[in-house]
């Protein structure tokens, strides 16, 4: 049955970086899974919110902290996000490049991985600061490094 489905796909659709005045990030994922990969969840073959944790941690070498996981978002928490420089009376924000391709490299590890053609490109993906402002980039699998100063 399952050599016989077709191929399946998740799909990223709004990724949301919230950053505070001290560089944290609240990080918030929304997605859509198939029914295959909501199965594949559901029978705890695969965590979302784990593999995505191991993957930011290593991508940006901080700890990360899920906050809460459904099967369709995860909001995940993650101390000194964006660096602060400071010179003089300003402070520029500069957050780190955020690439999904790592994603696509690690699903490639399970089984069922070849039944799949995951989309980890989010739709929308928004980096809002402080201060208000905000930057959106649309399907991108790289969002590169923001630099702001508030």
């Amino acid at each position: 049955v399952l050599a016989a489905a077709p191929a399946c796909a998740m799909t990223a659709e709004h990724l949301e970086i919230d950053l505070d005045a001290g560089g944290n990030a609240m990080i918030t994922f929304n997605y859509q899974l198939t029914w295959f990969e909501y199965m594949a969840v559901y029978l705890r073959l695969v965590d979302p919110a784990q593999e995505l944790k191991s993957a930011l941690e290593s991508s940006f070498g901080k700890p990360v902290e899920v906050l809460s996981f459904s099967p369709g978002s995860v909001d995940l928490q993650v101390q000194h996000f964006a660096a602060l420089v400071h010179n003089g009376n300003t402070t520029t924000m500069v957050t780190p490049q955020v690439s999904f391709a790592e994603g696509e490299a690690l699903l490639k590890q399970y089984w069922f991985a070849p039944l799949i053609s995951p989309d980890f490109s989010p739709s929308e993906t928004v980096i809002r600061f402080p201060d208000g402002y905000s930057v959106t980039f649309g399907d991108a699998l790289v969002i590169p490094a923001q630099r702001h100063a508030i």
